[in-house]
């Protein structure tokens, strides 16, 4: 079978929650399944690191798809042209996105539909084109596979989508992650916090994330504990957010977070391990990979209460409401002062982990794929 994957977001050092679906789904798929031929649709040059088989055949298609007027374009001409011109026999999107106007059968990763929910943090023109097209595209595709339940029942009952045609597969981590030893901690505090302990978040810094609410809490909970702490945090901003200057404007101790950009896996992995929390509260998320990055670091997780995140690490953290800052505040004390509980979630953290893998992820996509090549 020819195979056309939309690998737009296969961008060199830039992989965020998407991009690594991409990049572990389908080096997987394209390994396991020599018997297909594999189109990569890019729209720009690809790194040669992404073309992972022999059966691959990087595709590059202009314009560069960095805007919605670009997306229009990219996806209904020149997506379009190449499958109807190459005779692909069906299309695999992991950004939700897919041709309107093909005929070609499609399965379409939709990892969320968040700006149904909280469009505000979106910018206008890009809001409007998600509320547009993403409704068309869940209707428009063959199949859709999600990574979480709360995502399958969120997409079924906004877009009238039936359960029937959505398959849920969680996300994995890289297997990089693994424990951080003692010497290795206190060497990476050393380096980023002065040698003092900290918790910390990872992610896109989008206003979905409640970076603001996280550190407004973080303010409380240096008031109230006296505790010498730091707060990292770890992602490039996806849109210009002004709430998150305005938070570190109201905290008195304003040198105490750090924002670190976004890491290479192996920093990662050290800037991670040696938290003594992961500090994720989301008041939206359709899984939340970082959460099994801390999974397999073995570390504490405070978590966000809402949407997926539940689902995700079950009794592996401790749950707060993301828009109560004292919920959030408290937990960081909890966590901070009682040894007894870092090592019951932690000990729940490395139990949880096993949930989850990309091996699962990429056979739960290439079985829902298999049933259209089988048609």
């Amino acid at each position: 079978m020819k195979i056309a994957v939309n690998t737009r977001l296969l961008i060199k050092d830039k992989l965020e929650g998407i991009g690594w679906f991409t990049y572990e789904t389908m080096r997987r798929i394209t390994k396991n399944h020599p018997e297909h031929q594999f189109y990569f649709l890019f729209d720009r040059k690809p790194d040669p690191h992404f073309i992972f088989s022999q059966n691959i055949t990087p595709i590059v298609l202009n314009p560069q798809a960095r805007h919605p007027f670009l997306w229009y374009i990219w996806f209904e001409i020149s997506v379009h042209r190449f499958l109807k011109r190459n005779s692909i026999d069906l299309f695999v999107s992991s950004d939700g996105f897919i041709p309107l106007k093909s005929k070609i059968p499609s399965v379409n990763v939709i990892h969320d539909i968040n700006f149904q929910h909280y469009p505000k943090g979106i910018p206008l023109l890009t809001r409007h084109y998600y509320k547009h097209f993403f409704p068309r595209y869940a209707k428009k595709a063959t199949k859709i596979v999600t990574v979480s339940q709360y995502s399958k029942n969120d997409i079924c009952k906004s877009f009238n989508v039936p359960p029937n045609k959505i398959t849920v597969a969680y996300n994995g981590a890289n297997l990089t992650y693994t424990p951080v030893a003692i010497n290795e901690m206190q060497q990476c505090r050393n380096e980023i916090t002065n040698g003092k302990p900290y918790f910390v978040f990872v992610g896109a810094l989008n206003p979905r994330k409640n970076i603001p609410r996280l550190i407004d809490a973080f303010g409380l909970f240096l008031k109230t504990s006296s505790l010498d702490f730091y707060m990292v945090i770890v992602g490039k901003p996806m849109f210009l957010n002004k709430d998150i200057e305005n938070a570190l404007t109201r905290l008195e101790e304003r040198s105490r977070v750090v924002f670190t950009g976004r890491l290479p896996v192996n920093k990662l992995r050290e800037v991670l391990g040696s938290a003594c929390a992961l500090t994720y509260i989301p008041y939206f998320e359709g899984f939340g990979i970082p959460l099994v990055e801390a999974m397999r670091c073995h570390i504490p997780i405070i978590a966000s209460n809402k949407t997926s995140i539940p689902e995700v690490v079950g009794d592996a953290a401790y749950l707060v409401d993301p828009f109560n800052i004292t919920s959030v505040a408290n937990a960081m004390h909890q966590v901070a002062t009682n040894p007894e509980l870092q090592r019951t979630l932690s000990a729940k953290s490395a139990k949880r982990k096993e949930l989850f893998s990309w091996n699962k992820t990429a056979e739960i996509l290439y079985q829902t794929m298999s049933k259209i090549i089988e048609t």
